[in-house]
């Protein structure tokens, strides 16, 4: 089993997701960050609220996750952010090795 992970974030504006991304990335708390925007369908506060989103997958190691999800939750807007992190089983191990070797210290 891989120890890489991938975090994932959600929020409501493009400039705030690739804020987000860089200071994962700059920080050495994330390896690379995707951003891409999204439609969400979620209930908050008893309505079902539709609005566009940004999307940040993440990729970092199991090691790094809890200071990057100490990041996020320091630069994101929301009251109650998505944060998940997800384990990578297996993938192209000089990838995942490029992954480890990109985040921590330097």
């Amino acid at each position: 089993m891989s120890s890489a992970v991938i975090v994932t974030t959600t929020i409501d504006s493009e400039p705030g997701a690739r804020a987000i991304a860089r200071a994962a990335v700059e920080e050495r708390l994330a390896a690379c960050a995707h951003v891409t925007a999204v439609t969400s369908v979620y209930r908050w506060q008893s309505n079902v609220e539709e609005q566009p989103e940004w999307v940040c997958h993440l990729k970092t190691t199991a090691e790094q996750a809890e200071r990057l999800m100490a990041r996020i939750r320091a630069l994101h807007a929301y009251e109650v952010p998505e944060i998940i992190v997800t384990p990578v089983l297996t993938g192209y191990p000089p990838y995942l090795q490029w992954m480890a070797d990109s985040v921590g210290e330097v």
